[in-house]
């Protein structure tokens, strides 16, 4: 069976969190935060594989650019306690390649955020584990609140029911498997907790052969930490783990 995984998250400024420095992050870019007047910059993180902003109908083209889109939610939210994000996190199934677990994630995004009113910040990483099996999966940027064509609207608490957490939950676990029937692949995921999945296992389950594709995307995954301090001329133990295997 392949991994299930689906989290969400929100990021709070009452935790010390910046939304331009988490977008700046996960897209592995160079952003300039304007309300904290500093460069947030994580150009060399590798393993993202695909970044892109999502709008709904209607909503301004400025959103466009990832810099101009999280400055101004950040301008917009006045508490030192303010809710600034929501961050979706899940698991892509490595049998099906990183092409088809692009399009799968931005499929969803669209059907299930975008389609709702919410502005998506998608990137797709693929990180390699312990194992030494790539591990892609998405981050989803979420804005809390809606878009107009006037700017952002008044924060939509209905996104933030576990009602609706729950349904996406299972919408992943069917747009995924929906996908894997199409290619012919006999696994499949499931949302389940697992006492409830007990009992319907088999025990024969049979995995395909991750693409090599996904080993050849995946690269090292530089945390903050790490970034720093190999800034500073001294490469973390992680770091020079990560770079002894690049050179290999």
């Amino acid at each position: 069976m392949a991994i299930y995984h689906f989290s969400a998250k929100v990021i709070s400024r009452s935790t010390g969190r910046s939304a331009v420095a988490a977008a700046a992050y996960r897209s592995a870019s160079r952003l300039f935060d304007e309300r904290t007047e500093q460069h947030r910059d994580y150009s060399r993180k590798s393993g993202v594989l695909h970044s892109e902003i999502l709008l709904p109908d209607g909503a301004p083209e400025r959103w466009s650019d990832r810099q101009a889109l999280w400055n101004e939610i950040e301008w917009g939210e006045k508490r030192k306690d303010a809710q600034l994000a929501r961050e979706i996190e899940f698991a892509l199934p490595r049998e099906i390649g990183p092409d088809d677990g692009i399009e799968l994630a931005r499929s969803f995004v669209q059907r299930e955020f975008v389609a709702r009113g919410m502005v998506a910040d998608l990137n797709v990483h693929c990180d390699v584990g312990e194992n030494g099996l790539p591990k892609p999966h998405a981050h989803v940027m979420l804005a809390l609140r809606e878009a107009t064509a006037d700017g952002f609207g008044p924060k939509v608490r209905d996104w933030n029911s576990a009602a609706l957490l729950e349904h996406w939950r299972a919408a992943w676990a069917d747009h995924v498997n929906e996908r894997l029937a199409q290619l012919d692949l006999d696994i499949r995921i499931d949302h389940r907790p697992l006492k409830d999945q007990a009992s319907s296992w088999s025990h024969s389950r049979r995995s395909a052969r991750p693409p090599r594709d996904w080993k050849r995307a995946a690269g090292p995954r530089y945390g903050p930490k790490s970034i720093a301090r190999s800034r500073g001329g001294t490469a973390s133990g992680c770091c020079a783990i990560r770079r002894r295997r690049l050179k290999r």
